[in-house]
């Protein structure tokens, strides 16, 4: 599977640092040589190497330059044919329960794959059978049947701290199991347009395509975070990302209960909280999260939540930026009660509230017009603006016409040729409008125009 680029990981630890970790004892010759073999060889046998099969729908190739519809229509020529190929793939997963043979995995590794295959570290391969995937934080559960497994120690991704030591392990570009090290080099990185819901662990350890579902490890050999994805030009230049475990277990969680996310709406708009805002509210507080609106008859007005509100925290975790709230509320379950503490005229207080599942409309692109073949759009209402809809790219296939001229899976569609879209009827009224299609965007809380010929 092609590893995913923003726009990949880490060299080895420096020999200085090295020094601090030490031999258990029975190591290699030599007391107190540096190294982490013996943590690793118990954690190796844990991450599995992935493969693919999946049947995509590619065009063939126009004859004329930029597949331009002009030209075919000019000279009478069939626009191109889509046709059926097949394509391999292969990342990485850890095995989470040893007895129900569950792996944890991403969601983009085996997306559209009809076909599965886990080698253990053992040599060892299985069919796969896919429990449950969620495109919007891109983990997915995978089970194995198969005896003798060794599963990793989950650790805890909150107790992260700039400049702890990582070691990385997974299968870059077909290589076979590769392990490399690093420092965590940032945290809760978000509004990079990879997911729906970003809180991510930057790392410099050497990652590559392949390693895409791989285990992210302490020094103690727990699992504090899935590879996800690398900002590069096509390998490794020192910036890669992973999922928190927190994160990702807790979405794992969920799928393994019920086989899929329903995820709640609270029904407020949000926005940071500037030191400018501070001024005006008259607070000390420089940081936080304020609700900027209240939508009627939604979970949040009848919680007695009220516009100018400063959330302090949910369920007793502080919200110090709109993506800690965002990411919270997005990873509940509907049904879920939850306890705001809030600011309100210079007094703390809390409000208990029960979300509401989001609402889900769900269309292939081409029913809109020919030019978003190969994308899931979706019509979304967020907690970024509530009873306000636009639509969501859930999903777009690389090879497609919209790809190509820009269009990206997380790009929130909010106006197309001028025209504010709140709903697929809008949308289909304002293509009409001109030609090339204007679109108007949101992607990683930036704004920005997008012209699809």
């Amino acid at each position: 599977m092609r590893k995913r680029e923003i726009p990949v990981r880490f060299p080895a630890l420096p020999a200085l640092l090295l020094l601090l970790v030490h031999t258990d004892g029975g190591a290699l010759p030599g007391a107190g040589t540096p190294t982490l073999a013996p943590m690793l060889e118990k954690v190796v046998p844990s991450v599995v190497h992935v493969e693919t099969e999946a049947t995509v729908m590619v065009n063939e190739r126009s004859p004329f330059p930029f597949n331009d519809p002009f030209f075919e229509r000019f000279f009478n020529v069939p626009p191109a044919q889509r046709r059926e190929e097949k394509r391999g793939g292969s990342g990485s997963g850890v095995i989470i329960d040893a007895a129900r043979g569950h792996v944890i995995t991403n969601n983009h590794v085996i997306d559209k794959a009809h076909n599965i295959v886990v080698t253990l570290h053992d040599g060892r391969r299985f069919d796969a059978e896919i429990i449950g995937t969620d495109p919007d934080t891109d983990v997915a559960i995978l089970k194995i049947d198969a005896d003798n497994l060794t599963e990793i120690v989950i650790g805890n991704s909150e107790a992260l701290r700039v400049g702890d030591f990582v070691v990385a392990i997974g299968n870059p570009f077909g290589l076979g199991q590769s392990v490399t090290s690093g420092i965590v080099s940032g945290l809760g990185r978000s509004g990079l347009g990879i997911e729906s819901y970003e809180d991510f662990i930057q790392t410099d350890a050497s990652i590559n395509r392949g390693n895409s579902g791989g285990a992210w490890i302490d020094l103690e050999g727990k699992l504090i975070g899935i590879n996800t994805a690398i900002l590069g030009p096509g390998g490794n230049i020192g910036i890669g990302f992973a999922i928190p475990i927190n994160m990702a277990m807790d979405v794992a969680g969920q799928l393994l209960e019920f086989g899929d996310i329903k995820r709640g709406l609270l029904g407020v708009s949000i926005q940071a909280l500037t030191p400018d805002l501070a001024k005006a509210f008259e607070i000390e507080r420089d940081y936080g999260v304020v609700i900027s609106m209240v939508a009627p008859d939604s979970p949040a007005e009848r919680a007695g939540l009220e516009v100018g509100d400063i959330v302090l925290s949910i369920n007793d975790k502080p919200t110090r930026t709109v993506a800690d709230m965002r990411n919270f509320i997005g990873l509940l379950r509907a049904g879920s009660k939850i306890t705001l503490e809030v600011l309100r005229d210079e007094r703390r207080m809390k409000v208990t509230a029960v979300i509401e599942e989001q609402k889900r409309e769900i269309i292939k692109g081409e029913r809109l017009d020919r030019r978003f073949a190969g994308t899931v759009l979706q019509l979304v209402e967020t907690d970024d603006s509530p009873n306000d809809e636009a639509v969501l790219v859930k999903s777009i296939e690389s090879d497609s016409a919209a790809y190509r001229g820009g269009l990206r899976k997380g790009d929130l569609i909010v106006g197309v040729n001028r025209v504010r879209v709140r709903s697929f009827g809008d949308f289909h009224k304002a293509l009409a409008r001109n030609r090339p299609i204007l679109l108007r965007l949101e992607r990683g809380g930036r704004s920005l125009f997008l012209a699809l010929k």
